[in-house]
């Protein structure tokens, strides 16, 4: 699944193009990208056709467009999940068909350049939505938007939808002591804690792993076990973990993400842990080992990464 990393560089390549520009036409190829779509919002096609784009915006995995207002409405934005396998796409005019487009929207730029945001998603776990804004809790900026001095109201805003989730590792606001005293009142695997999104946000599988490496702690030790100074150093290899890899494009492994463009990421050269089992740990040498977890995969050095018992 795209993890922050993946998010922020499909939300960088489309905020050069898509910030200002006019939504001209909407095709639905397929309904099921929309189910995340509340009809409270209207119709999807109808609703969007017209809009202006302000902006492209990112919270943890969460991307969103929002639009301009009409009188006497709510602020509304575009919400993107790209779920396990969801991509957008920016083409020009006439280039070639991209298989399993769900979602075509047509644009035309600041410029009076024509493009087409292509929503690809081979799974369906993916969606997009148009979802009313509401103000931030903390009255801070709902996502990074690269527009932060703005003095737009919808800079301080936040659709619903993801209104529930933390700030990330990588949010100029996020605090660290915050999370510090989440980790302290949660007994589970300090994996599972980092991938709660009501903790902080924009970490997935692989950029846990890669972490916890970094760290030498073990993806199962108590979070709440963790003393302060190493859960601090923890969060500080999530932090540069995930900037670094926002400069490399994100990781791929697959056809499942693309960048705007359909460009593969480069973070995978850099790894230590994730996807190389039974490679010699960069650390010590011994094997990197794979363990079942969750319906998924940890990768970790059983000799740098021990469990420990109280």
């Amino acid at each position: 699944m795209p993890e922050l990393p993946e998010v922020e560089t499909v939300r960088a390549g489309l905020a050069e193009v898509v910030a200002g520009a006019k939504v001209t036409k909407v095709e639905i190829h397929d309904q099921r990208s929309l189910k995340r779509h509340p009809a409270s919002s209207g119709d999807f096609v109808e609703t969007l056709t017209g809009r202006t784009i302000l902006a492209a915006v990112r919270r943890g995995k969460f991307l969103w467009l929002p639009l301009n207002r009409k009188r006497d409405e709510p602020q509304l934005a575009l919400i993107g999940h790209l779920g396990m396998s969801g991509q957008m796409l920016l083409r020009t005019p006439g280039f070639l068909a991209d298989p399993l487009t769900r979602v075509t929207i047509y644009l035309k730029a600041q410029d009076g350049a024509k493009y087409e945001l292509r929503f690809v998603d081979q799974r369906i776990f993916g969606s997009l939505a148009i979802d009313v804004m509401e103000p931030t809790q903390d009255g801070f900026h709902g996502g990074y938007s690269g527009l932060d001095g703005s003095l737009e109201p919808w800079v301080n805003m936040i659709p619903n939808q993801v209104a529930h989730i933390s700030r990330d590792p990588l949010d100029p606001v996020f605090s660290v002591d915050d999370v510090l005293k989440l980790f302290k009142k949660k007994q589970s695997g300090i994996k599972r804690v980092l991938l709660d999104q009501g903790v902080l946000s924009g970490i997935g599988n692989i950029y846990a792993d890669e972490s916890l490496w970094l760290a030498k702690v073990h993806y199962d030790q108590p979070a709440a076990s963790l003393s302060k100074p190493k859960a601090k150093e923890l969060l500080e290899h999530v932090r540069v973990v995930l900037a670094n890899a926002c400069e490399a494009g994100g990781t791929s492994f697959d056809e499942q993400y693309k960048n705007i463009n359909g460009e593969s990421g480069y973070f995978s050269i850099s790894l230590n842990a994730y996807g190389l089992t039974g490679l010699p740990c960069k650390r010590c040498g011994r094997a990197i080992k794979r363990e079942n977890w969750m319906n998924r995969g940890s990768h970790f050095c059983p000799s740098c990464q021990r469990l420990r018992r109280k």
